[in-house]
This record gives structure tokens, sequence and C-alpha cells, in this order.
């Protein structure tokens, strides 16, 4: 009786972790089988959906831990994102105009150097006031490319699918991306501005050939400068992209004077 009893509670034990084993079954295995050998047979196969029990808990846990969100790029994850916001929320607007104040007198000193280089190709400027047309929309242009690239780049190591080891690949492709992206829309805004516009050849191909330049220095600055703020420790949201601003206004409009120079010696134009 007592064998009988162990034999219906190791059944009932089996059946309520692994109700897809057939009732027929457990039945078939009783009628043909000895007391001895079917309580051997039951306690293996418990033992064994244990351990597939044990497996499907383990790979549960993993999926959950892959699941979690992604650190930043400061090292943090969800809550500490929203942890930020609330500490942003909570300050107050002067504040945030104290902690930016300071990095905007800086590069509104660097963006000073404009006025220095058109200061220095006037001579250049009262020759051909063609290119004094085109100065706001090349600088405009370059803020738009950086700024498109300072977004990209942020978003991604905030969301922790890139770090400051994949630096020089993100660097590489946003720079050519940014070379190709100018090509195509200089071949078309030269003519434009020569056919559409009226504004000479020997201009519209200065601004063709500018354009490609601008698009790759901004697009390569505009990479560069969120992974330096965070390789130095400082914080890429207030700094990057005003800083790839300033950069890119001063070197885009020094290429495009440069550039503008050697044009117009091979169109045969003296300045």
């Amino acid at each position: 009786m007592l064998r009988f009893v162990k034999i219906l509670s190791a059944l009932a034990f089996l059946v309520s972790h692994h109700p897809s084993l057939a009732l027929k079954n457990i039945e078939s295995i009783i009628m043909t089988k000895n007391d001895a050998s079917v309580l051997r047979e039951l306690k293996e196969t418990i033992n064994r959906q244990k351990q597939e029990i044990n497996i499907l808990k383990s790979q549960l846990k993993g999926n959950k831990r892959t699941s979690t969100p992604s650190h930043g790029a400061h090292g943090g994850g969800g809550d500490e994102s929203m942890e930020d916001i609330a500490t942003y929320l909570k300050k107050p607007f002067y504040a945030i105009a104290f902690k930016r104040v300071g990095w905007l007198s800086i590069f509104l000193v660097s963006l000073s150097f404009t006025a220095v280089i058109m200061n220095g190709f006037e001579h250049t400027l009262e020759r051909q006031i063609e290119l004094a047309y085109f100065v706001p929309l090349l600088a405009g242009h370059g803020g738009n490319t950086g700024g498109q690239t300072v977004g990209t780049v942020l978003s991604a190591l905030s969301a922790g699918s890139i770090s400051v080891r994949n630096a020089p690949v993100v660097i590489t492709k946003e720079a050519l991306s940014g070379l190709m992206a100018g090509t195509i829309l200089g071949m078309w805004v030269g003519p434009v501005a020569h056919f559409g516009m009226g504004i000479s050849k020997h201009v519209s191909t200065v601004i063709a050939l500018t354009i490609p330049l601008v698009s790759a220095i901004a697009a390569t600055l505009g990479s560069i400068i969120p992974f330096a703020c965070v390789a130095l420790g400082l914080d890429p949201s207030v700094i990057a992209a005003p800083a790839m601003t300033s950069f890119v206004d001063v070197s885009g409009l020094m290429s495009y004077f440069l550039i503008a120079n050697q044009v117009f010696k091979l169109f045969g134009i003296e300045l």
C-alpha cells in the first residue's frame, strides 16, 4: 500500500510540472512494468523535467538581462536618464543660463575670426561682390550638416550603441558621408546659381567646389567633438553643437575664399 501511495505521489508531481505528458503513456507504463521499475522511471523523468525547467528559467533570466535599457554615453541607464530629466526640470532658468554662458562666450570669441577673415579678403569681395551673396548659405549649410552629425552621434552615445572606442570608425564614416552629400548638393547648386540666378560661371564654380569641402569638414568636426567631450568628461549636450558651429564657420569661410582665389586664377581673373 505504501509503495502504491509513493507511485501516485510521483505521478501527481510529474503531471503538475509537465502537463503535456499523456495519461495513457503513464497507464501503459504501470500496466507493463513492475512497481519498482515504474517508480525508478518516474524518478528519472521527474529529474529530467526539473533540469529542463531550470534551463528554461536560466534562458528567461538571460533574455530579461539583454532586454534592459542600454547605458548612455556617461554610463547611466534608463533610471539615470529619468534622474537627469528630473534634475533638469527642477533646475532654475538662471542656473541653466550661467552654465551655458561661459562656453558661449568662448565660441563667440572664436566666431570673431570670421570678421578677421572677411577683412583679410576684403579686396577679393570688392572685385567679386557675388561671393558675398553665398557666405550665409555656406555658413548655414555647414551648421545644418554638422548639426545632423552631432545629433546622430550624441543619440548613439546616449543609447549605448557606440562608445569612444568606436570613434575612428564613426568619424571616417561621417566624413565620407558628408563629402558624398556635399558633392551631390554641389552638382546642382552650382548650375542653379549660374543658370537660375544669373551668377557668373566662375563664382558658381567656386560654390559647387566649396559645398563638398564644407560638408566634409562639418561632418568630421560634428563627429569628433562629441567623442572628445565624452573622453574629457565634459557635457557634449552643452558644448558639441556650438563648438561645431564655430569651427565650421571659420574653417568653411577660409576654405571658400582660398578656393575662390584658385578658381579665379584658372579663369584668368585678376584680383
